[in-house]
């Protein structure tokens, strides 16, 4: 169990608590990295590639949370591949998210604290006085979006260039807001939080 309590004691409405988990809080992964393929229209399956183990077994327990099983196995680029099953309550999200082969934003799209989480999870980490979140490079389309919908909950980010597409968050008030909606790291997947201490990545 985790929480997200703001100074007054009061649940966030946007924090990941507020509505408990569900099948739409999987939604954050495809911030990132996750990509929705459909099995004709009969299914759907999640999958995404992340950068470590320990992120392939905190979603993993996540997805569990939310009633979904998930494999956790190696890509064909050596780095760890988490993906669900084919599921028939998996469709919504495919059908909201593709377009042909192409990864979308939905209409109306609206980011919450589970969703945030969730993307914390699969592709957030601390640098310096800020916080980063990595963008899918495959769907540029979904980048402005994304920042508009961070930006709504009240978590502005700009694009920090280079190699990667990542998302950048500063400011103690800033930083302190994300840890409000997305509440305490689970278990192992403390590397992957924000910090109101400045960090320093080993070279």
């Amino acid at each position: 169990m985790f929480y997200s309590v703001r100074v007054d004691g009061t649940i966030s409405l946007f924090s990941a608590e507020a509505s408990g988990p569900g099948l739409a809080d999987l939604a954050g992964v495809l911030c990132g990295p996750g990509r929705m393929t459909g099995f004709g229209r009969t299914a759907a399956r999640l999958s995404a590639v992340v950068d470590e183990p320990w992120r392939a077994g905190a979603l993993a327990r996540e997805c569990r949370r939310r009633g979904v099983q998930v494999q956790v196995s190696a890509a064909e680029c050596g780095r760890p591949l988490v993906r669900t099953p084919f599921r028939v309550d998996l469709l919504p999200l495919e059908r909201r998210w593709n377009r042909g082969e192409e990864k979308v934003l939905p209409e109306g799209f609206r980011l919450d604290g589970a969703m945030l989480r969730m993307w914390a999870l699969a592709a957030g980490s601390p640098q310096g006085n800020g916080y980063l979140l990595a963008l899918d490079p495959a769907a540029p389309e979904t980048h402005e979006r994304l920042i508009t919908a961070l930006a709504q909950l009240g978590v502005p980010a700009k694009v920090q260039k280079g190699e990667d597409t990542l998302l950048r968050v500063t400011g103690r008030r800033r930083l302190a807001h994300v840890l409000e909606l997305i509440g305490d790291a689970p278990a192992g997947a403390e590397p992957a939080w924000p910090s109101l201490v400045p960090v320093v990545r080993a070279v």
